[in-house]
């Protein structure tokens, strides 16, 4: 239930009951869950009508980077294409198989094994974090692990009021502090909290910044810090990114990932018609693999990333 009263301390909310009848999660959400955008894949044929010269390379790659793939990807991309398609081949599975395969070799979202294992997740205001929080307390307790939340975003209104109501939710614990507190003193009593309950993981919610605003990146930076000083190490910084992001997603991972060291990407937002190619150019120029994508509103719609779902949406 949402709290009724604020107090100046930290406040631990106890135990949660244990979620009744969870649904299994789906490695992959159905296809109708996630309705591909026409047209990329019809545009790619069309290039290649009059054959492969290289007015088709040069239209692929500008199609591509339309799509939000970015120059660097896109370039990358279609040299790939280039090596290996030859007619009759249908270009648009060409160009499937080797968006997909940018993804090759990338680690699959596992759950921590710390005791408790600690995931970070951090974006800017508006992409879905918290929402996505909920989410993957949702799929650990499904998988049969114990979860606590850190609501260390005291800057947005009712952000904690947020995450308080997927805990519940999810059959999580929760650690909040009133408004205006400070992030980093909520982390590090999560943290105390977390082992104390026995906890299996730790998820510490972040308030949502601008990444061109130097000062509140160090903030980030500060909870970092007293996150690996209580617990000895943070396992996962996990990156929530708005698949309907253009390329401005590229300078927010950038950012994130100087700051504090982004393992992995949340492709969040991907139930509409949005395609996400951003990823890719945050894949091609800085190396984060994506490991999970948001599909919905429901606590289950949180999967693990399969590129070649993506590549097969992104095209379609």
């Amino acid at each position: 239930m949402l709290v009724a009263a604020v107090v100046a301390t930290l406040v631990v909310r106890r135990g949660r009951g244990e979620p009744t009848g969870a649904p299994a999660i789906d490695i992959m959400p159905p296809r109708a869950a996630i309705p591909a955008t026409a047209g990329l894949a019809g545009r790619i044929r069309s290039l290649f009508e009059r054959g492969a010269t290289e007015e088709t390379w040069r239209g692929l790659e500008d199609a591509l980077i339309r799509a939000d793939v970015g120059a660097a990807a896109a370039a990358a991309i279609v040299g790939r294409v280039r090596a290996v398609y030859r007619p009759p081949a249908d270009p648009a599975e060409v160009v499937t198989a080797e968006i997909a395969g940018t993804f090759d070799g990338d680690p699959s979202w596992e759950a921590p094994k710390g005791t408790p294992g600690i995931v970070m997740v951090v974006g800017v205001n508006g992409t879905g974090k918290t929402t996505t929080i909920g989410k993957l307390a949702h799929r650990l307790r499904t998988e049969g692990r114990t979860v606590t939340l850190a609501a260390s975003d005291t800057f947005r209104a009712a952000a904690g009021e947020q995450l308080d109501i997927w805990a519940d939710r999810a059959g999580a614990h929760l650690v909040a502090a009133e408004r205006g507190a400070d992030p980093g003193s909520v982390a590090f009593d999560a943290v105390q909290s977390a082992r104390a309950r026995g906890s299996d993981v730790l998820i510490v919610d972040t308030a949502g910044r601008l990444h061109t605003r130097e000062p509140l990146m160090e903030e980030l930076r500060k909870v970092k810090r007293v996150l690996e000083k209580a617990a000895g190490r943070v396992d996962e910084v996990l990156l929530v990114l708005d698949a309907t992001t253009g390329q401005n997603g590229i300078a927010q991972a950038r950012a994130f990932t100087e700051a504090v060291r982004v393992t992995g990407v949340v492709l969040a937002k991907m139930d509409g018609t949005a395609r996400g190619g951003i990823v890719l150019a945050v894949r091609e120029e800085l190396g984060v693999p994506v490991k999970l994508m948001g599909t919905g509103e429901r606590p289950d719609d949180l999967a693990p990333f399969d590129p070649r779902a993506f590549a097969r949406r992104l095209v379609a």
